[in-house]
């Protein structure tokens, strides 16, 4: 999310703790130790075998993408009210090299007045939306196990998951995951994309997101829902974002 200001204008931006997205809203307690039978190294490629069959299969299916970013307004401790908003509905498809197509059927008009959605914003939500921690992507990332930890109905084991090293033009991951106990795939996360760009021109940060997946045709586990809620500071400027983003109807399309 980009924020803009002159050059005279020294913006600072931190994440307020009291409006920050819940990342453990409506989870078990988390039970620290050892994942039991099985390894953690053994663990981690288990579920990052089942990502890329996931991530593969993905690319059979056609889906809406519906996203909402909404700056809010408070008055008092409930009051709440919405003071722009940014809204795209697409449906979205993947062609032979597995490349994302895109077709628009919704984008009313932009009222967003204190950010700007950039296109590397779009491409943010685009790559949430197709996260997959395959197995060509582990030596990019360090894995701390956390604990068990229930998930709605589901036992669940929590990594803290963080990029080894930061490249330039290369966005990564930086938060927790949590995988089915079950099935080895991966279920739930929560975190951001890194690295992030300051400077006195301008600010391009991405809000800290919760994403849970479904299972969908009984097999495949894939990104379903994401949300964010940040009060974000700039200089003596404060803005709280509302991020909702929604992918839905999956449909398997015939083999190329």
């Amino acid at each position: 999310m980009k924020y803009a200001w002159g050059l005279a204008v020294l913006a600072v931006l931190v994440t307020h703790g009291l409006a920050q997205t819940n990342c453990d809203e409506g989870a078990g307690v988390l039970k620290p130790g050892s994942p039991g039978s099985i390894s953690q190294d053994d663990l981690i490629q288990k579920f990052a075998a089942n990502e890329s069959a996931f991530k593969q299969a993905r690319n059979s299916y056609t889906y809406t993408q519906d996203v909402s970013i909404q700056t809010v307004r408070r008055a008092g401790l409930r009051r709440v009210s919405v003071s722009g908003e940014y809204r795209l509905v697409s449906e979205i498809s993947f062609d032979d090299h597995g490349r994302i197509v895109e077709r628009v059927t919704f984008a009313p008009r932009n009222t967003l007045r204190d950010i700007m959605v950039t296109k590397d914003d779009l491409d943010d939500i685009r790559t949430m939306g197709g996260f997959f921690l395959t197995p060509s992507e582990l030596p990019q990332y360090a894995f701390y196990y956390a604990g068990r930890q229930r998930v709605d109905e589901l036992d669940t084991f929590a990594f803290d998951v963080s990029p080894k090293r930061l490249q330039k033009d290369h966005r990564y991951f930086e938060g927790r995951i949590w995988v089915d106990a079950q099935d080895f795939a991966i279920v739930k996360t929560c975190g951001k994309q890194v690295p992030e760009h300051h400077s006195k021109k301008e600010v391009n940060v991405s809000p800290r997101f919760v994403t849970y997946r479904q299972q969908i045709d009984g097999r495949y586990w894939f990104p379903t829902y994401s949300r964010s809620d940040d009060m974000l500071y700039m200089g003596r400027t404060q803005a709280q974002i509302r991020e909702v983003i929604k992918y839905t109807g999956f449909q398997r399309v015939a083999a190329r």
